[in-house]
């Protein structure tokens, strides 16, 4: 039975209405993400670990934010279940609420000086109701907008969501030096709560937006055939699992190298090279600005040369950039390190672009919610979630130098070119979307 068909301006309106709406939404849950990152950076180590020293105090902290991604995997998988089993669009609602209120606790939460170590566990709690949320966010906004985006135009509708990122780190970059301009005193006392607690009203946003959004047309064809998976995590290891282990490689250096130059960037510039943070602050909004612009340059540049030649390209030029890039941050030159951090948002961000078409492609849309996320967030527990970590007690081992990152980030890169390279050749899954709409052809 053929379905009636849609007028074209209608089907691009709820095309663009979709992925408007996987944007704004996804923007919010990086934003309330990222400002966690930034404050477990710069100011955390001192209000929830002052009995430490500063090495153990900043390494203490980039554990707590390491609690998100160890919790992103099991929201995936528990997103991923309900979005593939019940519908994309009530798993996005809930994310989104789940995400805005363990945020805005954050900003009222007690520190060390009040609740003793109450006060860390109840950060790292809520730290990990956040990376549930973001764990069940990424896969559902992806497949809004790859699922509703027709076959010609979907590499360009499919990096709207992934804007969010950037749009998120730049919106959580301005909001702490806005907030921190004043005094750092005054910033350490309650100017740093602001920045969470702002998150309240951008949820209302985000909710009011998504709620007008039509769910995913490939996830209807599935339901209207009955076609369900009743336990979508098993038939993934059992029919999948090549797939899930290329989509986890392609993402690897997306995650990793995004938060060695987002968050490890930060407190290696302040710490061991002495700068004033908004150094690095200013160059995460120049490298969020441009990482926005790119990824909306290459996902219509993939539309015409293809996913995989733009995506082989990005990996290639962020294992040549790996080494380059410290040498950069490590002359202290504030404009080098500013460039040092654009190139690498840039350059990752034309990866980042088609990474949600390509992870796509290897699921059916029956799984399809569970595949892309379980991939997606086991690339930011094993790649993200250690590298700020990993990177410090690296630094340190080299008595302050950077090359030891520099090869860690240059291996992250390696894995996610072969992965790349391998995806490249793995056959791709037919969209139910690009089906639906043949049917509908008179």
């Amino acid at each position: 039975m053929s379905s009636p068909a849609v007028p074209q301006g209608d089907e691009k309106s709820r095309v663009r209405r979709a992925a408007f709406a996987s944007f704004i939404g996804t923007s919010i849950e990086w934003y309330d993400f990222f400002i966690y990152g930034t404050a477990a950076a710069l100011i955390f180590p001192k209000l929830f670990f002052p009995k430490f020293s500063s090495l153990a105090g900043t390494l203490a902290s980039f554990a707590t934010f390491g609690v998100g991604f160890v919790a992103r995997p099991i929201g995936g998988i528990v997103f991923g279940h309900f979005g593939d089993r019940i519908g994309r669009k009530s798993m996005l609602v809930v994310t989104l609420l789940l995400m805005g209120v363990a945020t805005f606790v954050v900003g009222l939460l007690p520190t060390f000086n009040t609740l003793g170590l109450l006060a860390p566990t109840l950060l790292v709690l809520l730290r990990f109701v956040q990376g549930l949320a973001v764990g069940g966010e990424w896969g559902g906004a992806t497949l809004m907008a790859v699922e509703h985006a027709p076959k010609e135009t979907r590499n360009f509708y499919a990096s709207w969501p992934q804007l969010g990122v950037p749009a998120g780190l730049i919106l959580s970059a301005i909001v702490f030096a806005s907030f921190s301009s004043p005094s750092f005193d005054w910033f350490l006392i309650w100017g740093w709560r602001i920045p969470f607690l702002l998150s309240a009203l951008l949820i209302v946003v985000g909710l009011f937006i998504r709620m007008s959004v039509v769910e995913s047309p490939a996830f209807e064809r599935v339901k209207a055939l009955g076609a369900e998976s009743k336990l979508p995590l098993l038939e993934l290891l059992r029919h999948y699992r090549p797939a899930c282990i290329l989509a986890t490689g392609l993402q690897l250096i997306s995650s990793t190298g995004f938060y060695l130059v987002t968050t490890f960037t930060l407190s290696y510039v302040t710490d061991r090279l002495r700068l004033p943070s908004n150094v690095p602050l200013i160059g995460l909004l120049l490298a969020g600005t441009v990482q926005f612009v790119g990824i909306l340059i290459f996902g219509r540049v993939a539309d015409r040369i293809g996913a995989h030649v733009v995506a082989i390209y990005s990996a290639g030029f962020l294992v040549l950039l790996a080494y380059p890039l410290f040498w950069l941050v490590d002359t202290g030159h504030s404009g080098l390190i500013w460039l040092a951090m654009v190139l690498a948002t840039a350059g990752g961000g034309a990866l980042y672009a088609v990474t949600g078409v390509l992870m796509a492609e290897l699921f059916d849309a029956r799984v399809r919610y569970s595949g892309i996320s379980f991939g997606y967030q086991m690339a930011g527990l094993i790649g993200g979630a250690p590298a700020p970590l990993i990177a410090t007690a690296l630094v340190h081992w080299a008595h302050g130098s950077s090359w030891p990152v520099a090869s860690y980030y240059a291996i992250s890169a390696l894995i996610s070119f072969a992965a790349v390279c391998l995806v490249s050749k793995a056959p791709k899954v037919e969209m139910i979307a690009d089906i639906v709409r043949a049917e509908a052809v008179p």
